[in-house]
């Protein structure tokens, strides 16, 4: 009788060691980004012409084949209104973003400091954000006096702008996300995920340096 019993104990040890697998890799899963939007491929494709996907996970497109940015208005954080069409003639970058997202605290502190080093120098560009999922504004207040953010974000709890964005243009179609636009108005650059001082540079430089 022995056994008879043996299998079964082997049986259930292996269900509970494939389940506590299965946990795990929805776990790393879920850690790879804080949340993601129209689920739209991260890789190369089509943006009103081909745009490519480099190493560092930024993509771009070429002048020729930029599609216009969609109109972003609405309140700010801070209970003022905003409209992107009124920023056309800068470069803009777009930072989506949450209190609650641990990338979006991490790439904080670089928007900051890039955005404010810019403006100082007196650079043609608007930095703007997409707050999103936060559905108190004290909270997103709140994130951006701990970390120094002085340009607006557009309050977006139920991520109603960036459901704005065509399906087949570079959209921000994960939290963090960020866009440049060129000074038509035009998505010139977007990465999905966190980014570092340089690579945020990186994504504005070469856009700002257009004719």
């Amino acid at each position: 009788m022995s056994l008879s019993r043996a299998p079964r104990r082997s049986r259930s040890t292996s269900g509970r060691a494939i389940l506590l697998t299965a946990v795990t890799l929805a776990g790393a899963v879920t850690l790879t980004a804080c949340g993601d939007g129209d689920g739209g491929s991260k890789s190369s494709g089509s943006a009103g012409g081909n745009y490519v996907t480099g190493s560092s996970g930024i993509s771009t497109v070429a002048k020729a084949g930029r599609t216009e940015a969609p109109k972003l208005d609405g309140e700010t954080v801070d209970g003022k209104t905003l409209d992107t069409t009124a920023l056309k003639g800068k470069v803009v970058v777009i930072n989506v973003w949450g209190s609650w997202c641990p990338p979006c605290r991490a790439e904080a502190p670089n928007f900051a400091k890039v955005a404010k080093e810019m403006e100082a120098a007196g650079q043609p560009v608007a930095f703007v954000g997409i707050n999103t999922r936060d559905h108190v504004k004290q909270n997103a207040a709140s994130f951006e006096e701990t970390y120094g953010i002085t340009y607006p974000s557009l309050f977006d709890p139920d991520g109603k702008l960036m459901l704005r964005f065509p399906k087949d243009a570079l959209n921000p179609n994960a939290i963090p996300s960020t866009l440049v636009l060129d000074k038509d108005g035009k998505i010139a650059a977007r990465t999905l995920a966190a980014v570092s001082e340089k690579k945020l540079r990186a994504m504005i430089d070469p856009i700002l340096a257009e004719k």
